[in-house]
């Protein structure tokens, strides 16, 4: 190693960061400067592949800890306390004594810090040193550790092996250039998805040799976004290729399907997307939290005040001496301090003395509160799904109580109130509609389609085509139909009985394809068959590691495949659902790779497509196209699908332009077709426009050109990339439309009645058309027929204002009639993604708020990811209320983020949403007892323990005040300093703890049954915790504490007794009371409790007398030597005990007999249910809900009417809302006998 100079250190330093922090870096392959030392390698300044998560060092571990444990404002308040009571003019106690309690809280975070950090290590190091092959100069693969891996190196993975680090892909043992992967490790998704190798290796010789590589590999600096990545391979003529993810192997990712793949290391460590994404568990502050700091702020007030009445008390008594007392002390110099500075020091004493009023252990007695709930929510049997195996999760651990809080929910549709399994129902194909009425039956899966007879027969006239082929069969729009929808998609085709393999490695998780799902969505199978419709190799390479190769075989490489042979794993339901409807028709997507597409025909014909470019979905266009060349005629083809409002407008000639009036054939075939559509989105269908259209050769040459230098580009790439594909999409051929039912989850309709009933309000957030949101409101009950619906559409900002002044004015000169003073209107509002943006503009958002806070639901429709954030957020903070929002999928991920506390449902669009939230469930159904009953629980047992807290130690620590008065302020205590701390420490710590874990004010089957009692934890309702709570708790503090002092002052005055004699019944009378105000605050008592609570009283008696017997000269002058045996001798000790806690205690007991005997809380009507019979507080409560209105629930089943056609009249569907009418607006307003429409 050569010696550098500081200068050269700082400058190589500089230079490292600049080309870290670089937009672009140009990387080379690190073969050719092998074996040189580290300051020649071209890619020295990028980090190695070792990760790091610890946040400590052996070294550094108690520095470090001290320092972070110093921000909490509650230790550096208690450290300062014990370091002033080492001065000797203001030291209230022995020093040592005053740093046990710190010193035992701060230990036992240390302890719990260390441990988890140490875990964290384990698992860095099993990680880092993982086993990967690396190519040497030596012209082989060596095995090294994943911490050995460079940016810049050829690394090389096998079947079911994880990625090490980010690998651009530049060969796959496929013969297609395709790498199956998993990403589960990443975003939770279990589907295969395809990577290709960059476009300039894809048509390379078959073996990848490293060492001639010679390129450079420029690409982006390092960020999390998965989805996401631009690079581009320089090579050395200059000549430029573009890659994009789609080319990208991300480090955790699990290798499928594939023999082996090679890839070169572009990010490594800490800068790849991976563990860029990896923030750690989430942290939020509750609500109850921000409320606590506030009264500890009070409690910091009271004892500066009562500090101060000490201090002035101690200047008024030195004053008032007509000399010097014998037991005042001077110093070494014989002088006494003047009263002044006496009391200023006196101020400090007392601050000493009274410390405890702020309760140091308070909150880590709400940690462990935290962690008991959080394990009682997570092993309720009625949470876990058996389909899915799963349980409910808890992913942020400090806002358990706000689940008992929530008063607006924000919810998506699909996948949230749906199952999110799509099954083929209707198709429309050039104006002409096919209902297959018999999809609709509940039995079916989404892998079964049973075809419609006409369209069936009409397929078969259009296949028989004369018995030879010929343009018109090539050319028949129902072939073209049915082709797009095999063709135009991205689904992965693999065996039905060649599934994954399982290994055990870290970070590996279950996987399962998409058909497996309907059973159990994570299962596996541990076997790979070889089977005559499948291909597996098995071998062993040079490196003897055993790998596979798993692929359909070709057309000329095999028997026939069957369909049942064939597994189609999508990325979508719907794309998955259009697959196996032209399944069901013939038309048998058999391979896909990222060149061609292999469709077998109903005749048996296998066409192999070849794939020229596929243009992505994406949330601006909506829609997706796959431009394809047609085996038979050479046509270059694109077929697209995509939303009804993306579509039409793009709409061109008719097809094959065989009508003679081609503007009228074509409107009325747009006509038909979104008629269809229409009655699709009343029915609650989801639905897609099909089309086509031929691309002539000199066109598709142009553009091709464009889109490659689209995809070279580094700056500005998607915005070219997108521009190009508008640029193809336009005077589409319109084949027709498709219809696709996604069925509510169980119980989804009692479930929002009962969010609602409990008292919040329910938003739900859709991107679908508002029809087809309308239709899934009714039938979730989000909307009642009785309710008044407000429809808002509105295509200008004028019109939107008029509406929002117009709609608020009627609904305010509702609520200020006298005649409807107990009467509230059951308002719901429906608005789409255009009028939602105008009324959350900065002049109408006011307006918009006011208008919804009014109303009992809304249904957003057509909205846009950051649109459902941004309505959260407008709601949360112009409301000031609890929000909560739940959803499924990547779309919800900024919704779920932006409420106060998030919910992801683990359902069939990935992990995404559940890996961004604060809980996950597995069904909508489970979100009522999360909220109604542990909600409640966690939020009733947190507030009524918090509030005990600050009044156990508000009335023991008066007892030292108290006895100021008599003592002349000197911050004399009566009580022994050893069992002052051990008060708070174990006779008094427990019982609180185990009160705020298994406390139940009222049962689950009460809970669910009546709603309505969720509410006494809202904001306008807060029974548990508020202000005037808080400080009812602190005069009954101060009450208490009065009657434990003078009643035994009262008894021992003009007596002989010493200090300790007199206190040592005041520290007994204060432990009965103090657990006794307890005990009339519990509201259900097990086994526990009353073990604990016996053993806190006997573990005083013991550890008291055990003290009393031992400890001779523990605290000279004064010592508490045989006292307690003496005092527990004299009859006196247990008349002032029990008469003291009898007075102490009685005003409570007495206001809680009246308030439940006079007027009872809906909290102790629901205790008062549970004390019935099982069989009649089931039928009080079945009757209740009768009277309120809350009956059953009719299960949600789409109708089938009659097929619709032109002839339909326009109100045929009268349960659903009105047309959006006009260009401008257009206001419904929908009751249950009449419908009123405003348009202007």
């Amino acid at each position: 190693m050569t010696w550098k100079s500081p200068l050269a250190l700082v400058r190589e330093a500089l230079e490292g960061q600049r080309a870290r922090e670089s937009e672009l870096r140009k990387l080379v392959s690190n073969l050719p400067y092998e074996g040189l030392e580290k300051g020649k390698q071209p890619n020295r300044f990028f980090p190695s592949n070792a990760v790091k998560t610890t946040k400590y060092s052996p070294l550094l571990f108690l520095p470090k800890n001290l320092y972070e444990q110093f921000h909490r404002l509650a230790n550096l308040y208690f450290v300062g306390l014990a370091i002033l009571n080492f001065i000797p003019v203001v030291n209230a106690f022995q020093p040592e004594v005053g740093l046990i309690p710190i010193c035992v809280i701060m230990c036992l975070t240390a302890l719990k810090d260390a441990w988890e950090d140490f875990r964290r290590y384990q698992s860095d190091k099993k990680i880092n040193n993982m086993p990967c092959f690396i190519y040497s100069r030596y012209k082989q693969y060596v095995e090294k550790r994943w911490k050995d891996v460079r940016v810049g190196d050829f690394v090389k993975v096998v079947c079911n092996e994880i990625v090490p680090a980010d690998l651009l892909l530049l060969y796959s043992s496929d013969p297609n250039g395709v790498c199956h992967i998993e990403t589960a490790n990443l975003d939770g998704e279990t589907n295969l998805k395809q990577r290709t190798v960059a476009f300039c290796f894809i048509h390379q010789n078959p073996g990848f040799e490293p060492e001639s590589f010679n390129c450079a590999v420029v690409c982006e600096r390092p960020n999390n976004n998965l989805n996401h990545f631009k690079c581009l391979v320089e090579k050395p003529d200059k000549d430029r290729v573009g890659a994009s993810i789609e080319s990208l192997l991300l480090r955790g990712c699990t290798v499928r399907n594939t023999n082996h793949a090679v890839g070169f290391v572009v990010y490594a460590g800490h800068e790849t997307k991976s563990m860029l994404n990896n923030n750690g568990s989430r942290s939020k502050r509750s609500k109850l939290e921000r409320k606590l700091n506030v009264d500890v702020f009070f409690c910091l007030i009271l004892l500066f005040t009562m500090c101060l009445i000490g201090a002035l008390g101690h200047y008024l008594w030195l004053e008032s001496l007509p000399g010097v007392p014998p037991f005042l002390v001077p110093d070494s110099n014989g002088h006494l301090d003047e009263p002044s500075l006496a009391s200023f020091y006196m101020f400090f004493t007392m601050i000493i003395l009274l410390q405890i009023l702020i309760p140091i252990s308070l909150y880590v007695s709400i940690e462990l509160v935290k962690v008991g709930q959080i394990f009682f929510i997570t092993n309720d049997i009625d949470l876990y799904d058996e389909e899915t195996d799963s349980r409910v999760q808890c992913r942020a651990l400090n806002i358990t109580e706000d689940l008992g809080q929530i008063e607006y929910v924000f919810s998506d549709k699909t996948g949230t109130l749906t199952e999110n399994k799509m099954v083929f129902r209707r198709c429309s194909i050039m104006g002409t509609e096919y209902p297959h009425k018999e999809n609709g039956k509940d039995f079916l899966t989404e892998t079964e389609v049973i075809p419609d007879q006409k369209l069936l027969q009409q397929i078969t006239r259009a296949e028989s085509g004369g018995g030879h082929r010929d343009s018109s069969r090539d050319k028949d729009p129902h072939l073209d139909f049915f082709l797009a929808l095999a063709i135009c998609n991205t689904v992965v085709v693999s065996m039905a009985n060649a599934h994954r393999q399982r290994v055990s490695l870290p970070l590996l998780k279950r996987a399962g394809s998409f058909i497996q799902r309907k059973s159990k969505r994570n299962h596996t199978i541990l076997e790979v068959p070889v089977t005559d419709a499948a291909k597996t190799d098995s071998r062993e390479d040079r490196n003897g590691v055993q790998t596979c190769s798993l692929h359909p075989l070709s057309q000329s490489g095999g028997p026939t495949l069957e369909p049942e042979d064939l597994c189609y794993e999508a990325e979508s339901p719907d794309e998955a659902a259009l697959v196996y409807a032209a399944r069901a028709y013939g038309f048998i997507l058999l391979a896909r790779t990222p060149d061609s597409v292999t469709v077998r025909l109903p005749s048996g014909e296998e066409l192999v497509f070849e794939v020229l470019d596929t243009l992505t979905f994406d949330s601006n266009r909506k829609r997706m196209s796959v431009l394809v060349r047609h085996p038979v005629t050479k046509e270059y083809v694109l077929y697209t699908k995509g939303a009804d409002y993306s579509i039409m407008e793009l709409l061109g000639t008719p097809y094959a332009g065989e009508k003679r009036n081609i503007e009228i054939y074509l409107k009325n075939i747009a006509a038909d077709t979104q008629h269809h559509l229409d009655c699709y989105a009343k029915e609650g269908l989801r639905t897609l426009c099909i089309t086509k259209k031929v691309v002539s050769e000199s066109t598709y040459r142009s553009w091709s050109g464009e889109r490659k230098r689209a995809k070279a580009a580094m700056e500005c790439r998607e915005e070219q990339i997108m521009e190009t594909a508008v640029q193809l999409e336009t005077n589409l051929t319109l084949l027709g439309a498709t219809g696709i039912e996604d069925r509510l989850q169980e119980n989804v309709p009692e479930s929002i009645m009962a969010l609602r009933e409990a008292g919040m309000h329910v938003w739900v957030l859709t991107g679908d058309k508002p029809e087809t949101a309308v239709n899934i409101g009714y039938a979730c009950r989000l909307l009642e027929e009785e309710d008044l619906v407000i429809n808002m559409s509105c295509k200008n900002k004028l019109t939107c204002t008029s509406i929002l002044d117009c709609t608020l004015e009627e609904v305010r000169r509702y609520g200020e009639d006298p005649s409807n003073v107990d009467t509230t209107p059951n308002i719901s509002l429906v608005i789409d993604g255009n009028t939602l943006t105008m009324a959350m503009s900065p002049d109408l958002q006011e307006r918009f708020v006011d208008l919804a806070k009014r109303c009992r639901s809304v249904l957003c429709c057509r909205v846009t990811p950051l649109q459902k954030s941004g309505v959260v957020k407008l709601v949360r903070e112009k409301l000031k209320v609890m929000t909560l929002a739940v959803g499924d999928g990547a779309n919800d991920v900024n919704m779920i983020q932006a409420a106060d506390v998030g919910i992801g449902i683990s359902g069939q669009e990935g992990m995404q949403a559940v890996m961004a939230s604060d809980f996950a469930i597995s069904r909508f159904k489970h979100l009522t007892k999360l909220l109604l009953v542990h909600g409640h629980w966690c939020y009733t047992r947190l507030a009524n323990m918090v509030i005990y807290f600050f009044y156990k130690n508000v009335a023991y620590v008066n007892l030292l005040f108290w006895y100021q008065f008599f003592c002349g302020f000197t911050a004399t205590a009566m009580i022994d300093y050893w069992l002052m701390i051990f008060f708070n420490l174990f006779f008094t710590s427990t019982p609180p703890i185990l009160f705020g874990i298994f406390d139940k004010d009222v049962s689950a089957e009460v809970l669910l049954g009546v709603p309505e009692l969720y509410r006494t934890g809202q904001v306008n309702m807060t029974f548990e915790y508020n202000f005037l709570t808080f400080w009812i708790s602190i005069l009954d503090a101060f009450y208490q504490s009065l009657v434990c002092f003078f009643i035994p002052y009262l008894a021992y005055r003009d007596s002989d007794v010493d200090i300790f004699t007199f206190g040592t019944p005041l520290n007994t009378v204060a432990l009965f009371t103090i657990l006794l105000h307890l005990a009339i605050e519990i509201k259900s008592w097990t086994l526990v409790h009353w073990i604990i609570m016996l053993g806190s009283v006997a573990l005083y008696f013991v550890v008291t007398l055990a003290y009393s017997a031992v400890c001779v000269t523990c605290n000279p002058p004064s010592n508490p030597y045989w006292i307690f045996q003496s005092q527990m001798a004299d009859p006196m000790f247990y008349l002032i005990c029990t008469l003291s806690t009898v007075v102490a205690l009685l005003p409570r007991y007495t206001f809680y007999v009246l308030k439940n005997s006079v007027a009872p809380s809906p909290l102790l009507q629901g205790r008062q249910l549970d004390r019935m019979d099982p069989s009649t507080r089931d039928q009080w409560i079945k009757e209740w809900r009768g009277f309120r209105g809350g009956g059953p629930v009719k299960r949600y089943e789409l109708s089938d009417p009659p097929t619709p056609t032109l002839e339909t009249p326009a109100d045929f569907f009268p349960d659903s809302d009105a047309d959006f009418m006009g260009d401008d607006l257009s206001l419904n307003v929908i009751t249950q006998n009449r419908q009123r429409v405003v348009a202007t």
